[in-house]
């Protein structure tokens, strides 16, 4: 049955998940996960745009180092993200009527035509709707904050969902080097720092090292949580 996704109303919050079709692949190498990222920031204007323009412009401004003018008329407020191999988290604010639906939709469409082109593929790449859930207060906020920047446990340990986080601190160190996620900026490592509008969450968290110890202590906690459950090995 399918989810019904909230009615989105401007200045609020809301955290957006999009998979792919049959749970394939959508960042097959590097380059896919730059291209991503720059789907989401370029994407993210009322103004149409086309990509190779833009590179174009932003190779030129560094080649004559000049600073670079964001003239952008966004959709949304990009709070966090995370990219996965199948599957992108957003936490994002709309600030524009249907900002969230024009937004995803812009995103999606330009991203598939770069896949499919570099893939020699056809058809959709994204599942037809994306899922969202509206945050209503700032524990949950607190909470899908954490659940978004944790995604990338799964790729150092498979089974952490139903046997707990066996070795927290190994863990922590690869969330700290994760590229593809806004957790690295939110901790002060300059990563993508013009993709995302950090001072709201930042304050709610208590800074960058309140963003640092909530990871922490989760992992903490599904590392007890792995000693204290007899979980039934397969």
């Amino acid at each position: 049955m399918s989810i019904k996704r909230p009615q989105f109303v401007n200045n609020e919050i809301y955290h957006v998940v999009v998979r792919s079709v049959d749970e394939s692949l959508i960042f097959k190498d590097e380059s896919d996960y730059y291209r991503g990222i720059f789907c989401i920031y370029e994407f993210n204007t009322t103004e149409p745009i086309e990509i190779w323009k833009q590179r174009k412009k932003r190779k030129t401004i560094k080649a004559g180092k000049k600073a670079y003018i964001d003239t952008r008329n966004p959709f949304v407020e990009i709070l966090t993200f995370c990219f996965m191999p199948n599957h992108i988290h957003l936490l994002l604010r709309q600030i524009k009527k249907n900002g969230i639906t024009d937004f995803m939709r812009k995103v999606g469409t330009g991203y598939s035509h770069y896949f499919n082109k570099k893939y020699s593929r056809k058809g959709h790449l994204f599942q037809g709707r994306f899922n969202a859930v509206h945050i209503q207060d700032n524990e949950q906020l607190k909470n899908t904050f954490v659940y978004i920047h944790v995604n990338p446990v799964s790729l150092v340990e498979p089974s952490w969902k139903e046997k707990g986080v066996k070795d927290p601190s190994k863990v922590v160190k690869f969330l700290e080097s994760y590229k593809w996620s806004s957790f690295l900026d939110y901790i002060g490592t300059a990563n993508f720092k013009s993709v995302t509008n950090r001072d709201f969450i930042l304050q709610v968290m208590e800074g960058e090292e309140g963003c640092r110890e909530s990871i922490t202590a989760w992992l903490k906690y599904k590392g007890e949580l792995a000693q204290i459950i007899p979980f039934e090995l397969e």
